[in-house]
């Protein structure tokens, strides 16, 4: 567990989020979500990145995704960008369900500036990131040149989509 300093209060960070749907009308649920995000006074989006559409993962039968990433700037606590998440989510309607299953809307955090958390309930990193063309490929939009595990985001990106079916971005 992870001990916050005081100091990490004030001090805005950067950080990202996947946002994905695949229930209702997809696109609209993203634009609500990171519209939410911005209103909500402690979070600031400062870019996102197209939308993409993938194929879910696991064996529940189910529509695509529309995925993207947002950059975020925020002076939340991990625990507390994650209370706010899931406020949104729940806001949007989301319902709990089974892992990996259709989402209305689904909101993960990636990267907290360069806070490491390990919960049962929160890892930062996101544990299974870079083993995702719908994370990996709209991150390195953003930050191509953003290193994880040694290698730049846009050539995790590139192996992944050639793995993984993932759509042409298209912007929201």
């Amino acid at each position: 567990m992870r001990v916050e300093r005081p100091e990490e209060k004030t001090r805005k960070r950067c950080g990202y989020l996947s946002l994905g749907s695949n229930q209702g009308k997809r696109r609209e649920n993203l634009r609500k979500a990171v519209t939410a995000l911005g209103k909500s006074g402690r979070i600031e989006v400062k870019r996102i990145s197209q939308v993409y559409e993938t194929a879910p993962i696991g064996e529940i039968a189910q529509a695509d995704f529309l995925n993207l990433v947002a950059e975020i700037e925020t002076q939340l606590s991990a625990r507390e960008l994650l209370a706010e998440t899931r406020q949104i989510e729940k806001e949007a309607g989301r319902a709990e369900g089974p892992r990996w299953g259709p989402r209305v809307i689904d909101i993960d955090i990636l990267l907290l500036g360069a806070e490491r958390v390990k919960d049962e309930d929160l890892t930062i990193p996101h544990p299974r990131m870079l083993e995702r063309a719908f994370v990996m490929v709209p991150l390195a939009e953003l930050e191509p040149e953003l290193i994880l595990e040694n290698e730049r985001a846009e050539m995790i990106a590139a192996r992944l989509a050639k793995e993984q079916k993932i759509g042409a971005g298209i912007p929201l």
